[in-house]
């Protein structure tokens, strides 16, 4: 029997699809933006945003959504131009964990009884769970995560590399930063149903992270971090109902590790390979690798044109390669003589 005959992984692979794109375009100016700790911080968020909902008796994915984004946005509101600083997620962080365990009280006391698994769901995810209508509904927020990121991906990416220099050409840095911080509480709330609130940063942060070790270009970046995200968890998926002890949310993130790790294993070897030929190899890190490559760009795009050659002018001497000596160009002491019918100047 096919893998796909079973409606559960039907649904499974559908909103899986789409959840892990969205989770890869967006971890991916995550991690480039060095904003890692921000998804920590959400997945933190996204329980407690679940527990309040049920708490209050409604559906717990309007809790989800409602404090993932609010607080995403927040963050990038208290912060400097909009990009989350540690201190103010630091602090957030520990509110919102407060937060957690009073709402957890009040669930465990109250409202056990009706609802005894909707917590661990919220903590370890359900993707073999869902229903038809939820699957539909969550690909489609993940479609709408995808087409809003590539909406603002050209200024977004201007203003992660270089903040200042995007501020002064005009760039709305600041709302730029918070509309991203609020879709990646989006895509935060969206990765909680699929792999749980403790595993979510694994999706967002694990094939971003890949992607970067594999290309410094930002939008094949970008390309290679949702395609690795969808072969993920479809590898995940496949790999939790051959085995169907293991949970699929730590199936997912496992083969997301394995693939960071095996990208992280080449990266290194090349810049062994480049430190033995003698080339530089000073780079820090991958994210580094890609604002140097950046920053290249950017010189040669604003550095000036060489000269143009005029008809008295070697090839080789443009590039300081004695070649053929210039006409003279002056009438001066060691000129010579004018020629005939010309006037000295």
């Amino acid at each position: 029997m096919s893998i796909l005959a079973h409606p559960f992984l039907q649904h499974a692979f559908l909103a899986g699809t789409l959840i892990a794109a969205a989770c890869g375009v967006a971890g991916y100016f995550l991690v480039l933006r060095a904003q890692v700790f921000t998804g920590d911080a959400l997945s933190h968020v996204a329980f407690t945003g679940a527990l309040a909902a049920l708490v209050a008796g409604i559906d717990l994915r309007l809790g989800l959504f409602a404090a993932t984004i609010g607080v995403a946005a927040g963050i990038g509101l208290l912060s400097r131009r909009g990009r989350a600083d540690d201190v103010v997620i630091g602090n957030v962080f520990a509110w919102i964990l407060g937060l957690g365990v009073f709402f957890l009280t009040l669930f465990t006391t109250a409202r056990s009884s009706s609802n005894g698994t909707a917590g661990t769901s919220v903590l370890f995810g359900s993707i073999f769970g869902l229903s038809a209508r939820d699957a539909v509904l969550a690909a489609a927020i993940g479609g709408g995560i995808i087409v809003a990121m590539a909406a603002i991906a050209r200024p977004l990416l201007f203003a992660s590399i270089d903040e200042s220099v995007a501020a002064a050409r005009g760039v709305p840095v600041r709302l730029l930063g918070v509309g991203f911080l609020a879709l990646v509480g989006a895509a935060a709330a969206e990765a909680t149903q699929a792999v749980g609130a403790l595993l979510l940063l694994g999706l967002l942060a694990a094939p971003a992270a890949t992607a970067l070790l594999l290309t410094a270009r930002p939008y094949l970046g970008l390309v290679i971090s949702a395609g690795l995200g969808v072969a993920e968890i479809w590898a995940g998926l496949a790999l939790a109902y051959a085995a169907p002890s293991l949970p699929p949310s730590f199936a997912i993130i496992a083969v997301a590790t394995a693939a960071y790790l095996a990208a992280y294993g080449g990266y290194r070897f090349r810049r062994a390979r480049r430190g033995r030929r003698g080339k530089r190899s000073h780079l820090a890190s991958p994210a580094a690798d890609f604002r140097v490559t950046a920053a290249g760009a950017r010189a040669s795009v604003s550095a000036p044109a060489l000269p143009r050659r005029g008809p008295a002018q070697s090839s080789r001497s443009v590039f300081g390669v004695p070649g053929k000596p210039a006409r003279a160009r002056h009438n001066g002491p060691m000129a010579g003589p004018a020629p005939q019918g010309a006037e000295p100047r």
